[in-house]
């Protein structure tokens, strides 16, 4: 078990427990709701985390696949409500999908269905400093991995920072 948790890490700048390399796009990218892929897409045991500036705008495309089972994933981002701008069916396309976006008036939510062989885009500014967790809300596929943790930098100031944690936390 962890003997330091991520927030605490991140404050006390404690080096070994998480990096900041988690990746921008798939590593291995490939059909993700066609037919199902014979390639070992096996993962490696780590913390890796996303690093945000303070402030900075955030869009993530959330894309479900049939690596074991095509379905609906519930993600969840704590910390945080976003702005669901997209969603689609099949593969999301970089190029065209953009296009359809609902930049006019789209729905606030802080948790959202990853469709069923689709995908969902997603905008949040990252004006939280902290570690921010989000995930898949089935457990289990959680256990599995399909989850992650955002690293938002504090702001200029002190009213845009973390604060320190209380000197009575508990260890982990």
């Amino acid at each position: 078990m962890p003997q330091i948790g991520l927030l605490q890490a991140h404050y006390f700048n404690t080096k070994g427990v998480f990096t900041t390399d988690f990746p921008d796009r798939p590593p291995t990218p490939f059909n993700y709701t066609g037919a199902p892929l014979n390639a070992n897409l096996g993962t490696k045991i780590g913390t890796r985390l996303s690093k945000l500036d303070f402030n900075s705008t955030v869009e993530l495309v959330l894309q479900d696949t049939n690596l074991l089972t095509v379905e609906s994933h519930p993600f969840h981002l704590h910390g945080y409500n976003f702005f669901v701008i997209g969603t689609g069916v099949g593969n999301f396309d970089p190029k065209n999908d953009p296009a359809k976006y609902n930049l006019v008036d789209p729905p606030e939510r802080n948790t959202i269905g990853v469709p069923t062989g689709g995908w969902v885009a997603v905008r949040f500014r990252a004006d939280n400093p902290g570690v921010w967790f989000m995930h898949c809300h089935l457990e289990l596929h959680t256990s599995w991995g399909l989850k992650t943790a955002f690293v938002v930098e504090n702001g200029k100031d002190s009213d845009h920072s973390i604060l320190p944690p209380p000197t009575d936390l508990p260890p982990c």
